[in-house]
């Protein structure tokens, strides 16, 4: 049994799926009720509160660990969730963490993370940690407004980064979680070329084929709108990210490939696999 947890999320859902595919009993986490395949066992609960993972880790032999917002807020304690998943029985950890730690390791939230690698290496449990970049579903975002005002909103209209499809984070999740190789690898997972977010919007009107228009935000405006969905720390750390990527951030990791034994996909492929998003 391998647990997923976030498993109705852009990385979890494909993750379920390619466990599945892979003959994996799947225990998939989520907060709410989710339709999902057949076959896989559902367990609602709340990472914030970590004993209600225990009836999911129940039999389980890896957990995919992702952690929302909250959970770097402080007071949080998501290292509990490693202790109990071992003694819960788990051998094998992958952990969902960020390019920042590396990129750019000062600031409450990375620092946080970081913490939470070093108590996953010293666990005594094997571990495999990821680290993407800026993930190419977060053109999702722009979704309504595409689809009733033809047009993209976003700030930094010409600075680029590499984002990432979820669906190859998910299968590198995959590999690590069902291949002994993997062990202690700590994987920067990135897309195979920098686009910037005017770009992204050229993308989908060439999918649509019809135009869309881009209409550049202000940092303040682009911080209000994320401010909704995630802490205005972790905003703020976004928006320090695309609005001045350094090299490090820009560079093409070769890791998705090392591991999948193909390139990263392109923006444009994860726009034409969730173009009904944009109509």
């Amino acid at each position: 049994m391998i647990v997923v947890t976030g498993a109705t999320g852009n990385v979890g859902r494909p993750l379920t799926q390619a466990l599945t595919a892979a003959g994996e009993q799947v225990t998939a986490v989520s907060r709410h009720a989710a339709a999902l395949p057949d076959g896989v066992r559902h367990v609602m609960a709340d990472l914030a509160e970590p004993a209600g993972l225990t009836p999911a880790l129940d039999g389980a032999k890896a957990l995919f660990l992702l952690l929302s917002g909250d959970l770097h807020a402080p007071g949080a304690r998501p290292a509990d969730i490693i202790g109990l998943a071992k003694d819960s029985g788990v051998r094998r950890i992958v952990l969902l963490s960020s390019q920042g730690v590396a990129t750019r390791p000062v600031g409450p939230s990375r620092v946080a993370m970081r913490a939470l690698e070093d108590a996953l290496r010293v666990s005594g449990l094997d571990w495999a940690v990821l680290r993407p970049g800026g993930f190419a579903s977060n053109a999702l975002a722009w979704a309504e407004s595409v689809r009733t005002q033809g047009e993209v909103a976003a700030p930094f209209g010409d600075v680029g980064v590499p984002v990432v499809d979820p669906a190859d984070i998910a299968e590198v999740a995959a590999a690590c979680l069902l291949d002994a190789r993997h062990t202690g690898g700590v994987y920067e997972l990135t897309g195979p070329e920098v686009i910037t977010p005017r770009q992204q919007a050229e993308a989908i009107a060439a999918a649509l084929g019809s135009p869309v228009r881009f209409h550049e935000l202000t940092r303040d405006e682009a911080k209000a709108a994320m401010t909704q969905f995630v802490p205005a720390e972790l905003a703020d750390d976004t928006l320090d990210i695309i609005s001045a990527p350094n090299p490090a951030e820009l560079r093409i990791s070769p890791d998705v490939e090392r591991v999948l034994g193909r390139a990263p996909r392109p923006f444009n492929g994860w726009v034409a696999r969730h173009i009904a998003a944009f109509r």
